[in-house]
């Protein structure tokens, strides 16, 4: 897949469940008055369109956020697949942390105010797609403040004042090569996570 090209529309039917070899997709919906809302952001070995397992139309938009390879497993392949117990296991696993990942989504929105929402985003995108060095969690891919403005659900605007702040204070470092450099302990505690 090419940057930007979608994997499949909301909307569409589409019985496949994909597999990230490479690259970066994102997952994003609209609101009522148009308003494109950012759901998720995924990376090399994840999952995503498990909702095909459910029959009707995608309510997810899947799209390239740079070249990537992703396997296609249509679902009544997958399901005849699932035989032994360790793969049932897998694919329940795989389900459920989707499911957690989600809830905990929403429970954030509801919970904490934008700039918590921020660091949490910030946390769990460097957990899921970065990776530990002495320094801190670094988080190597880029993600715009448009993007992270849909993440968090405000404006592009109050993400630039949030990410100053947080640099200003310590919990972020911007290195050379690296998106973000990310004092984990300091960000998880403004955070209250």
């Amino acid at each position: 897949m090419t940057r930007r090209e979608h994997l499949y529309n909301s909307g569409e039917f589409d019985n496949s469940i994909y597999v990230i070899q490479c690259g970066y997709l994102k997952t994003s919906t609209f609101s009522r008055d148009g308003r494109q809302c950012l759901l998720a952001i995924h990376g090399p070995g994840e999952v995503l369109g498990e909702a095909c397992l459910v029959p009707g139309v995608r309510n997810e938009t899947a799209t390239a956020m740079r070249s990537a390879l992703v396997w296609r497993i249509r679902s009544a392949d997958l399901l005849s697949a699932v035989t032994d117990d360790l793969m049932m296991e897998r694919v329940v696993m795989c389900l459920a942390e989707r499911m957690s990942e989600q809830q905990q989504a929403i429970t954030n929105l509801v919970t904490m105010n934008s700039e918590q929402r921020l660091a949490a985003t910030l946390l769990q995108l460097a957990r899921k797609l970065g990776h530990r060095t002495e320094a801190g969690l670094r988080l190597d891919e880029r993600i715009t403040q448009d993007e992270l403005s849909g993440l968090v659900g405000t404006t592009r605007s109050r993400i630039g004042h949030f990410l100053k702040k947080f640099h200003r204070l310590g919990y972020l470092e911007s290195p050379r090569g690296a998106f973000i450099l990310i004092n984990e302990r300091r960000l998880a505690a403004h955070a209250g996570v």
